[in-house]
């Protein structure tokens, strides 16, 4: 696809108020141009359709929009296993923010068919020193790992995540979360024992005590666990 084409046609798809919204959740991040999502994947899944490798070959990284394109398309190409997580691999240090590490993940539904892949492929991330390798991590765990043979391991990864990152924290809040909603025996276990520091650890009390999923004298006992600082 030529790319002054692509540029142009994103920019006839600009909404400014959406352009306000986004950059409101997303601070920090400058270049976004305001294109709504349904949009964005129309693109995606053309390009997907046609000689979407030249278009990641040549594919810009000028704003927000184009480069969570690129990722759109990875996650709807027609590709083999290996070669699919070789062009995951090289986007991942594109990202810089957390809407396009999430936007990612989500789209990348073809780890329901390959999940013990790229499980194994997900270790280097969660170990990583690197702020967004490390949530792209966690939050495929989210979206595709909250079962129980994955929970001790993925337990014991965050253990052992040392960033001091808000986002990251936060992201290892949301996942302990899910946890406690699907498998509340074995997540209890874990918050009573774990090496979460105070923050971490905190915020996934509250995002516990928060869900609608979880009943109202577990919420008691959830808000008695909190750790008061020091």
């Amino acid at each position: 696809m030529d790319q002054k084409f692509l540029r142009a046609e994103l920019l006839g798809l600009v909404d400014e108020k959406y352009r306000k919204f986004s950059s409101g959740l997303t601070p920090g991040t400058n270049n976004i141009l305001g294109v709504r999502l349904p949009a964005l994947r129309k693109i995606g899944k053309r390009i997907a359709k046609a000689d979407w490798r030249s278009y990641l070959e040549t594919a810009q990284v000028d704003s927000f929009e184009e480069t969570l394109l690129q990722g759109m398309v990875i996650g709807y190409a027609d590709v083999e296993l290996p070669e699919r997580l070789m062009l995951i691999k090289d986007f991942i240090p594109k990202i810089d923010n957390w809407s396009i590490c999430d936007s990612f993940c989500t789209g990348l539904k073809f780890t329901k068919k390959h999940k013990e892949e790229v499980w194994l492929f997900l270790q280097p991330y969660l170990k990583s020193k690197e702020v967004y390798e490390i949530r792209f991590g966690v939050v495929m765990f989210i979206t595709y790992f909250v079962e129980d043979r994955y929970l001790e391991p993925m337990f014991l990864n965050f253990n052992a995540i040392d960033c001091d990152n808000y986002y990251v924290k936060m992201a290892v809040a949301w996942a302990i979360t899910s946890c406690f909603t699907v498998l509340p025996e074995m997540t209890m276990i874990y918050l009573k024992a774990n090496d979460l520091d105070d923050f971490t650890y905190n915020k996934a009390l509250q995002k516990i005590t928060e869900s609608r999923q979880v009943n109202p004298d577990i919420k008691v006992r959830i808000r008695c666990m909190k750790r008061n600082k020091k």
